[in-house]
């Protein structure tokens, strides 16, 4: 109910007459605050409890650095750095020093930054948390300085770095010289990186100018707060500069998300388990210690790993053996004379095994295939063959072992090839996502490609295999008709291939193995897509992809239609489900080019030699695994079986060896065809 007073007032040459007025409620300093969005006004108190959200309609207060960080950190672990730091006046900026005298006074902060270490549910990382009481924290030599010391900080103590962004920008007052921190943060932010480290990049409202044209869309994953305006120019800057009007909701996190430059928006809320995962995802302890065990061998044995005291190698990224005394990681010593060099192995008797990092137990070296000699026992091109000592032809044959007893077998009667097609495409086939819900935990997808948009078509993210972290992407047709719409029938855009290669690249530098589910009846064909450079998005992946020194493992589980599947399948192993197709372009493509009738597709599928059993005889897939005559989601569980066994093996094997030697057998994989 609104209050009311009556007072007298007098005008000049008038009589005086009685006013009535409608008081309105004032909001007590420091117990309400009022909403800028619903208008309400609300406890001060309730909003702190509340990772200051309005609890009347949910949008989101700015929240000040040192009470996100209590929201963000393990109690007592943060440890505040260059506290104290204070500019100086470069421009000589009349009044500058008073205005920052004052709101040091104010805010009980020295500058718009804090920085410092702490733990995040455990996961120890350097935290940066901007401040935008503190002139709007907008960046000035103060903010640049203790961004980049905290950036050399983590390098020199190997830990991931958090950035909390929140600025208009540049600081005005400072001129030219604020301008500099843009490139000073993003080079210390590049050695950090370069350094293999992680870097999270955490976007709140607003980011705007030089912040954002720096280290605020540097990281190696990016996130945001719901709401969150992101821009370059901030939209009165636009309108007042070209007049242009602006769309609704330009310039938001969830407009970034959709234009493919962030990875995701995550509540308030949830923001302290989301990064903890992350950091944990990208961590060599906790989770990933698990895995690295049963990698190593040393906790329960898994299909693919050996024991030194019976000829093998135990493979992975730390290995020893019992018999030569080698640990096999980026820092390695030989046993007897403890050399580290180059990452570069030395046996224990003192010989120096060069580059191609070979061993031979009984002193025999075998040249340039990845291979070891142990009593006869070869190992080549990281798949195993029997104790014979005899070497096969480079047709990359597997001698059969009990994790490939279930293999298809190529003898016996193949089904019509145009049936295997029709059974590839049917609409309840499982999809690449249903293989990574059944086969993978914790998948958090990343989205976008830092460039134009992200394409649903392809799916991508990391995971947990076994506990061991992983990059998993999918082609996804969609089941729904307007889901298929949405994700282009499976055609994956250029946006789709750059974010998948963007994903690739990230799983390389944190030494992460890819796995990839191709399903598409080939790329997107259409104005847009030429438009944005489909020939060139794919080249690119082709190109970057033959050299990635990372484990890849390629999976057809549906159409492979062309350079759009193959833009994900340059693996250094291929495999097929058993009514999975792969083909220069679909039959219907092929029909009309050779013989100008599409109709004759059926035709064209019998002699283009599209089916796993005929390419598996090829040497253009590795394995091909069996499936129920329909394949569903309801009965996927064998097929997941299957595939679990086979990844467990395939990681087993790749697993130690080095980028380079990655790459390398990539290489003569794809040279042999």
């Amino acid at each position: 109910m609104n209050l009311k007073q009556v007072f007298k007032k007098t005008w000049p040459g008038q009589e005086t007459r009685d006013v009535e007025e409608t008081l309105r409620p004032e909001v007590p300093v420091g117990i309400m605050k009022k909403c800028n969005h619903c208008r309400a006004a609300v406890m001060d108190e309730e909003v702190k409890e509340h990772h200051y959200i309005c609890p009347k309609c949910h949008k989101y207060f700015r929240m000040p650095a040192y009470a996100r960080i209590r929201s963000l950190a393990d109690k007592d672990t943060f440890e505040e750095w260059d506290q104290g730091m204070t500019g100086r006046n470069p421009m000589n900026y009349a009044r500058y020093e008073r205005k920052l005298d004052a709101l040091r006074e104010k805010t009980g902060l020295d500058e718009a930054v804090v920085t410092g270490k702490a733990r995040i549910m455990g996961h120890e990382t350097v935290l940066c948390v901007m401040d935008s009481r503190f002139l709007m924290a907008s960046m000035g030599s103060v903010v640049g300085e203790k961004i980049a010391r905290a950036a050399e900080r983590a390098l020199e103590q190997r830990l991931p770095v958090v950035i909390f962004s929140c600025s208009g920008g540049a600081r005005m007052q400072e001129g030219i010289v604020s301008l500099m921190q843009m490139v000073k943060t993003s080079a210390a932010l590049k050695k950090h990186s370069e350094a293999g480290l992680l870097y999270i990049s955490v976007l709140t409202d607003p980011v705007t100018g030089g912040v954002t044209a720096s280290f605020a869309m540097q990281g190696d994953i990016i996130l945001s707060e719901p709401g969150a305006l992101v821009g370059f120019a901030g939209p009165r800057v636009i309108e007042q500069t070209i007049g242009q009007k602006l769309p609704a909701g330009f310039q938001t996190a969830e407009y970034l998300l959709e234009h493919g430059f962030i990875d995701a928006v995550v509540e308030r809320e949830s923001m302290r388990e989301t990064l903890a995962f992350l950091l944990a995802v990208h961590e060599d302890k906790g989770r990933n210690r698990a895995a690295e065990e049963r990698f190593s061998g040393s906790g329960t044995e898994t299909s693919g790993m050996e024991d030194a005291e019976t000829g093998g190698n135990l493979r992975s990224r730390q290995e020893h053996a019992d018999t030569g005394g080698i640990l096999r990681s980026e820092q390695e010593y030989a046993e007897t004379g403890g050399a580290l060099r180059d990452g570069r192995k030395y046996a224990e008797t003192g010989g120096v095994l060069p580059d191609e990092q070979k061993y031979a137990e009984l002193g025999e070296i075998l040249p340039d295939e990845q291979k070891y000699a142990d009593a006869g026992a070869i190992l080549r091109d990281g798949r195993e063959y029997g104790e014979t000592g005899e070497i096969p032809p480079d047709g990359q044959e597997h001698v059969q072992t009990e994790a490939q007893d279930q293999e298809y077998e190529l003898s016996g009667e193949m089904r019509d090839a145009w049936d295997r097609v029709q059974t590839a495409r049917d609409r309840n086939r499982p999809s690449g996502q249903d293989f990574i819900d059944n086969l993978f935990t914790d998948f958090m997808e990343f989205h976008g490609d830092r460039c134009l948009g992200d394409d649903r078509a392809l799916v991508g993210g990391v995971a947990y295999f076994m506990e061991r972290p992983v990059t998993a992407l999918a082609q996804i047709k969609g089941n729904t008709l307007k889901e298929q719409k949405q994700r282009h029938f499976g055609m994956t855009m250029p946006e789709g291939y750059r974010k998948a290669l963007r994903l690739m690249l990230q799983a390389e530098k944190f030494r992460r193995p890819v796995i990839c589910f191709v399903d598409t009846p080939g790329a997107f064909c259409g104005v847009e897509a030429e438009e944005h450079g489909q020939g060139e998005a794919i080249a690119r992946n082709l190109y970057e992809m033959a050299d990635l020194k990372t484990p890849v493992l390629a999976i057809l589980i549906g159409e492979g239609g062309s350079g759009g599947a193959l833009a994900l399948a340059v693996a250094n192993e291929v495999w097929m489900l058993e009514n999975a197709v792969y083909s220069i372009l679909s039959p219907e493509g092929f029909a009309s080019i050779l013989w100008k009738d599409s109709k004759r597709a059926g035709e064209a599928a019998r002699i283009m030699g599209l089916t796993a059993p005929e390419l598996k005889k090829m040497g253009i897939v590795e394995r091909v695994l069996p499936e129920p005559e329909k394949l569903t989601k309801e009965n996927m569980m064998e097929v997941c079986g299957s595939l679990r066994t086979g990844i467990e093996d395939f990681l087993g094997r790749y697993a130690s060896l080095s980028g380079r030697e990655l790459a390398e057998l990539r290489y003569r994989r794809f040279r042999k065809m």
